[in-house]
């Protein structure tokens, strides 16, 4: 089952951002990632428009997502 809590990369904190999971140790939601992707943006346009989030940050996201999406792919698949 897909959670956020296993990436250290973002955090969710009652009454910060509406409890809204964002960057570590910003107030940038994930959704603004997301959003400027899929609008065509580039992950260094992001950073460069979002201060504080980290690359590094911004590939574990992407990358927790992966690993996510292909574990419910091989749960499917056994299915």
């Amino acid at each position: 089952m897909f959670t956020w809590e296993d990436c250290p990369a973002v955090e969710q904190v009652p009454g910060k951002v509406s409890g809204a999971w964002v960057f570590a140790n910003t107030r940038v939601p994930l959704s603004h990632l997301f959003a400027n992707l899929e609008a065509g943006a580039t992950i260094e346009e992001f950073l460069d428009w979002f201060e504080g989030v980290e690359d590094w940050q911004v590939r574990a996201v992407l990358k927790h997502l992966e690993a996510s999406l292909l574990q419910d792919l091989k749960h499917e698949a056994a299915v």
